[in-house]
Formats: structure tokens, C-alpha cells, sequence
């Protein structure tokens, strides 16, 4: 319910009111907001609109047939300004160093992405303007998820390094955050491990003002708004991580620092794009890294048509485990 309120508190008030339907984020993946188009609520496996009626707003779906005379509500630039200040939180220059990547991680970990007209100095993006579009990605904290993940990827005390990897939307960070939370608490049998957490985007451990707002376990540490490059670096200069966990590695950097990680003795638990085993053997770090055996698992995680999530586990020699 707390995670619900949140994220209603970033629309106009003109549509709060459909807001109040019970279960409206049950399932919700992505919220789209599109200047002079309807607002589009995303479900794993449907469409949602909000119409206007009589002095209100309710939700409707366009592929019903009862309802084929409902007229969406067409978002305005007045609406897109209103959700901005509420997003930033009537202070948009605060998160001029997120802006250039495209996105502001609200509370609850909830990533809104944009994309207006970007403004260029000298070859670099400084920033924005004329915000005309969002991408709201919703949160989802499944706590069990990597249950029958984490038997794959321990080893004794500690874990093999694993790298999760799935298109964008599939769960990554969803299962990364559970494996956190698993490994740091530990069971009767396997004891908790230290686990130092680089937050960039703020979607792992959702903090706000330094306290995590998602359960990632009692044994783990959090460096927060950070780039992973630093990230990675203090943490292990200043936190002794048994394992050090991070989100969507991409760049060359990226890959230099993990290394540097597990030649420090820490265990890494990363997340990559990908979309199959043959994408992840296609990039250049990741074929030196099979060759070395750098990493001795591999997750693919694919979404299903109706929502549902499976998944395929890979060794060091890319041989399947399940």
C-alpha cells in the first residue's frame, strides 16, 4: 500500500480519482506518458487507458467492446509540468547529473525515464528540455523470486560469480535484489555473507535519504547515486564485500572494474542486456571473460507472453545446469 501511494503522488490531480480503484498496480510494468496522447498503463499482459467521466476519470481498456465509445484522457503540457514537479519534487536542477542519463529514480525505486529535446556543450548532453515524454518503470519488489536460483550459483560459504542477463523489463534487477537479500540473510545451514551493493540508479535498495526502502537483507551495505566505477572501487576499499553485487554493466570501464573485484577476492553478482547465450558470447569482454572462466555462471532469464518469467543457468563452459 505504501508503494502504491507513492507512485500515485507523480500524476495530476485531474486523474488521481481512478487512482483509488483498488489492485490498479497489481501487475504494473511500465506507466507511458506521451505528450497529446492517452496515458497508458502497462500489464504483463494488457493495456490500460483512463477516460474521462462525467466529473471524473475511470479506467478502461480500448480492446473492450463495451467500451469502444470511451474518449482517453489526452495527456497536456500542462499535466507533464504538474508530474515533473512532483517527480523532482518542485526542484528539477537537484537531478541535473541524472537528467543527462535520461532518468530520476524516485522513492520506492521507481525509475522514470524521459525524453524531450537534449541540449549538447561542446559534444556532451548537459541535460533536457522540453520534457514531452516518460517512461514510468515500476518497481517490483518479489522477495523469493531467486529462491530456486540461489542452490546454482553457491558454493560452499561462498558463491560462484554470476552474471544475470535478460532484455530490459524481464526481472533482472528484480532477481538480482532477491539473490542480495537471500545471500546476505543467509539459512540455518549456509551463514549470511557481506554483501556490498552499487546502487546507481537507486533500484536495487530504493533508499531515501540514506535508508533502503526495499528488504535487502541485514548483512548488506549500500553505495547509492553512484557510478558503478566508483562504486565498485570505495566499496572495496572501505568495505571488505565478501560478495559485490551491481546492476546493468555496459561499458568498457564496467567490465575493467569488475575484474579488478574479483582479482581483489570478492565475489561478483552482475546484470547485462542480453537476450539469449549467443548475444552474451557476441560481446568482446564477455568471450575473454568465458575464456577465462572469469565467471563460473551464467543466468538468462526470459519473460513469457502471459508475464511469467523462465530461466536457464549456464556454467563457466556455457554448459546448462537447468
Amino acid at each position: 500500500m505504501e508503494q502504491e501511494f507513492q507512485l500515485k503522488k507523480i500524476f495530476p490531480l485531474r486523474l488521481r480519482s481512478a487512482l483509488e480503484e483498488q489492485g490498479w498496480q497489481d501487475n504494473l510494468e511500465e506507466v507511458r506518458v506521451r505528450i497529446g496522447q492517452p496515458l497508458e498503463f502497462c500489464y504483463h499482459t494488457h493495456r490500460r487507458y483512463l477516460a474521462i467521466e462525467g466529473e471524473g476519470v475511470r479506467f478502461f481498456s480500448w480492446n473492450n467492446g463495451e467500451e469502444k465509445g470511451m474518449e482517453p484522457c489526452r495527456m497536456s503540457m500542462t499535466d507533464l509540468s504538474e508530474m515533473l514537479n512532483y517527480i523532482s519534487q518542485y526542484s528539477l536542477y537537484a537531478y541535473k547529473e541524472e537528467l543527462k542519463q535520461g532518468y530520476i529514480t524516485i522513492e520506492g525505486g521507481h525509475r522514470v525515464g524521459m525524453a524531450g529535446a537534449v541540449a549538447v556543450e561542446q559534444g556532451k548532453i548537459t541535460g533536457i528540455h522540453h520534457i514531452s515524454f516518460f517512461n514510468i518503470r515500476v518497481a517490483h519488489e518479489k522477495k523469493g523470486c531467486a529462491l530456486g536460483l540461489v542452490p546454482y550459483i553457491r558454493r560452499g560459504d561462498s558463491i560462484y560469480n554470476t552474471l544475470i542477463v535478460s532484455v530490459p523489463g524481464a526481472g533482472k534487477t528484480t532477481y538480482l535484489r532477491d539473490i542480495i537479500r537471500l545471500l546476505s540473510g543467509g539459512t540455518r545451514e549456509i551463514p549470511g555473507m557481506k554483501v556490498c551493493v552499487v546502487d546507481e540508479r537507486s533500484e536495487i535498495a530504493a533508499c531515501h535519504k540514506g535508508i533502503p526502502q526495499n528488504d535487502i537483507g541485514p548483512r548488506t551495505d549500500v553505495m547509492d547515486g553512484c557510478g558503478k566505477v566508483q562504486g565498485m572501487r570505495m566499496l572495496l576499499r572501505s568495505m571488505s564485500p565478501q560478495i559485490l553485487a551491481v546492476d546493468e554493466l555496459g561499458e568498457e570501464k564496467d567490465f575493467l572494474a569488475v575484474e579488478q573485484a574479483v582479482y581483489s577476492g570478492s565475489k561478483v553478482v552482475g546484470t547485462i542486456h542480453g537476450g539469449s547465450v549467443l548475444e552474451v558470447t557476441r560481446k568482446p569482454h564477455l568471450r575473454r571473460w568465458m575464456e577465462e572462466e572469469l565467471f563460473q555462471r551464467y543466468v538468462i532469464i526470459f519473460k513469457k507472453e502471459d508475464g511469467s518469467r523462465s530461466i536457464q543457468v549456464y556454467d563457466g563452459q556455457m554448459k546448462n545446469l537447468c
